[in-house]
């Protein structure tokens, strides 16, 4: 457990007494407002500040964030106001603090909508002052360093949203270590089983990597040293994650991983054309790996990573990753924006930080154009996980993609017009489709036509956040003047049935009453909500009409019960009754997941997973929220995927699992070839989210089966499209 008199002796080494004295200071504070409070694992509450403060202290922050770290939860859990905090420590700290303060007085309709206010809400206090991330990192680290004391469903969503959005977040400002241990953490809560099981492999192999790395860094460093360049060879193990998602996207077996080990040359000099004089030196001695080599140095990660890396068939006839860096290079691979942050004046030490600070910036600002919470949370995982490509404009200017790019996303890069006036492009001068994925080195150049439009078609494959966010807002703005038209269109019609008169009663107070009960602005409001089909005429007529009227209307209109739907589907939608519900084939929710409901045409509201890819290209004004109201035991299909040795007796060992739990098969599909792996489906009756993982916990100890997966919809439709990329992520 770390003591002030820790964080203290470290600051000393780089701090002034009069700066470790308003620490000392906050820490007594700190320790006078959290007095009798505990945390779940029963040890006071002051440990977490401290724990926090000393994570930012060996990042080498300056005092203002370290004053925040021990004092960041003051405001919200105790009776502490921001003014307090400036008159006592600074208006500098107070607006730190502000920033990192939770919402807790806002009432949300559901948990998304929490999560993306307070994102929304750090993100623009962010733009003034990037500490406020790097300390809401810290805190988020210790969190998930203790994250045990909480529930079980508690450490899924913190774990995942960390997955999701802090780890990725880390990396985007450079902090390596923040990322790694973020991810292992965050791996550890979601796929127990998993992280274990791999933790052990990599124990059993530890003395065995330990001796083959010593070896193999001594004869790199031999092998540089006799070209007289200087600098040291370390070698570190891959975190678990990383192996963890390697074994996925290549479908190998741990023995089948053998770069284990990765290899970093550290140059004692900061000349970079000694990096490119040591990958000489490697490549004259091993055979490179061919499409194995990426210069980061010419052309920099988004984050400002820049570094050599090739794989080469090394020593022992092993694959052997390393990496070419100098110390400068170095340090910030480690630490990231924290490696050169030192705040003179309120103003960032270099234009190199500032400018990765105004990329982080940039990316929020996108996401600010989002209202509906699902889809901004959406977007923003999208934008923090870039996997890069280089291409040139027809200037020689160098823009950085996400993999996968196209045309398009680099049309909307430029300027939103050009985006939606596009017609084609021209890569390497050769007219391309605007489906074209962008490779490294590609020149591009954007055809334009005014007056032409966005295609709903471009979101299929466009993947930057940018032009996704700006081709939904012009198909928005375009089907909302539909729904506006089809909204007036309907009221009208329903006025005139009820004799009533539309321009007169539009004007009225008692119209303006309803507007502000639906908290909408204008009248245009209404008329879209109509048009969607989220308000009914009816509803709108009921006001302004007698009560016996209402009770005519009430019988003429009692809604009759068509054949096969039954009665109680298990859901409730917020707002809406008497609506027939049907769940999506496409994702085949259970209970216990999140879901959301979508207001289709004709066919009344389709459930699908809150996650489901079908839902990220939906209109979200059709989107409405939809909880489970299960009132009495009913069964959903749900199918699985596992991946076995294939054995005698291997599906009665399945059979009796399923049996065991009650649980009726509905069809299964064994597939096996000789000498390989079988595969088995089964299509199940489940009752819900709690059965279906103690079925694949079950499945998991039998011996023999290799990985359990969750697939949704159907299994033909599972082929043509992966809509899980890791098993533990469902």
């Amino acid at each position: 457990m770390i003591r002030i008199t820790d964080i203290l002796d470290k600051t000393h080494e780089y701090l002034s007494p009069e700066d470790l004295e308003m620490i000392e200071k906050a820490y007594i504070f700190s320790a006078a407002v959290h007095k009798d409070q505990k945390r779940l694992s029963g040890e006071p509450y002051l440990i977490h500040p401290l724990e926090v403060a000393g994570i930012l202290v060996e990042m080498k922050l300056d005092k203002s964030a370290i004053i925040t770290g021990l004092l960041h939860d003051t405001v919200e859990d105790t009776l502490t106001t921001i003014e307090q905090i400036k008159e006592d420590f600074g208006e500098e700290v107070a607006f730190l603090v502000e920033g990192l303060t939770k919402i807790s007085k806002i009432r949300f309709g559901s948990q998304i909508e929490r999560q993306a206010e307070n994102f929304r809400k750090m993100m623009l206090a962010m733009s003034s002052d990037i500490r406020i991330l790097i300390v809401k990192l810290a805190d988020r680290v210790h969190n998930m360093r203790t994250l045990e004391y909480q529930p079980k469903d508690k450490q899924r969503f913190i774990a995942r949203e960390t997955l999701e959005v802090y780890a990725p977040l880390a990396s985007r400002l450079g902090i390596n270590w923040m990322k790694m241990e973020l991810e292992d953490l965050s791996f550890r809560h979601l796929s127990p089983e998993e992280y274990f099981g791999l933790l052990n492999k990599v124990a059993k192999k530890k003395e065995e990597r330990e001796e083959y790395t010593e070896k193999v860094k001594r004869i790199i460093q031999e092998k540089i040293e006799g070209y007289e360049l200087k600098g040291r060879v370390d070698g570190r193990p891959k975190h678990l994650y990383s192996i963890y998602e390697k074994m996925n996207e290549q479908h190998i077996n741990f023995d089948e991983v053998y770069d284990l080990t990765a290899f970093r040359i550290i140059l004692d000099s900061n000349e970079v054309k000694e990096c490119y004089e040591v990958l000489s030196v490697i490549h004259a001695n091993w055979k490179p790996v061919p499409g194995r080599f990426k210069d980061y140095i010419a052309m920099p990660k988004a984050n400002n990573y820049r570094s050599l890396h090739t794989t080469v068939i090394g020593p022992y006839g092993e694959r052997v990753e390393v990496q070419i860096r100098t110390r400068e290079m170095h340090e910030w691979a480690e630490k990231g924006i924290a490696a050169h942050w030192r705040y003179k004046e309120g103003k960032i030490s270099s234009d190199e930080d500032e400018g990765q600070i105004e990329k982080l910036r940039e990316l929020f600002e996108v996401q600010h154009e989002h209202k509906d919470a699902r889809e901004f949370m959406r977007n923003l995982k999208i934008a923090l996980f870039p996997d890069e490509v280089y291409i040139f404009t027809p200037h020689g200017d160098v823009k950085s993609f996400p993999k996968g790019a196209t045309p398009v996303d680099f049309a909307y890069s430029v300027h939103t017009d050009v985006g939606s006036h596009c017609i084609g492009a021209k890569v390497n001068r050769n007219i391309v489709s605007l489906k074209y994925k962008l490779q490294n080195g590609d020149t591009v150049e954007i055809l334009t036509q005014p007056g032409h439009h966005p295609s709903k078609d471009w979101l299929k494959y466009v993947v930057t956040s940018r032009a996704q966010s700006k081709i939904k807002q012009w198909i928005k703005t375009e089907e909302r003047g539909k729904s506006i038209a089809i909204g007036r269109d309907v009221l009208e019609r329903e006025f005139k049935k009820n004799h009533l008169t539309f321009k007169k009663i539009v004007k009225s107070n008692e119209f303006k009453e309803i507007l502000s009960d639906q908290s909408l602005g204008t009248v245009d409001d209404l008329m879209a909500l109509i048009g969607y089909g989220k308000i009914s005429a009816k509803y709108i007529i009921n006001h302004f009409i007698n009560e016996e009227e209402k009770k005519e209307e009430d019988i003429s209109a009692k809604p009759k019960k068509k054949p096969g739907v039954t009665s109680d589907t298990g859901i409730k939608i917020t707002g809406v009754d008497d609506v027939m519900v049907r769940f999506a084939k496409c994702c085949s929710p259970l209970p216990g997941d999140d879901i959301i409901g979508y207001i289709t045409r004709g066919r009344g509201i389709s459930v699908h997973v809150s996650n489901c890819p079908i839902v990220q290209e939906m209109d979200p004004e059709r989107l409405v929220e939809v909880r489970w109201n299960i009132k009495q035991k009913q069964t959903f299909r749900a199918n699985i995927r596992l991946v076995c040795i294939d054995k005698k007796g291997l599906l009665s060992d399945l059979s009796s699992v399923i049996s065991s739990l009650g649980i009726n098969i509905n069809s299964a599909n064994i597939d096996t070839i000789r000498g390989e792996n079988a595969t088995c489906e089964f299509e199940l009756d489940i009752n819900d989210l709690d059965q279906f993982n103690k079925l694949s916990s079950a499945f998991r100890k039998i011996t023999g089966v290799l990985s359990v997966e969750r697939v949704r919809g159907t299994f033909s439709d599972s082929r043509k499209k992966d809509y899980l990329r890791n098993a533990f992520k469902s």
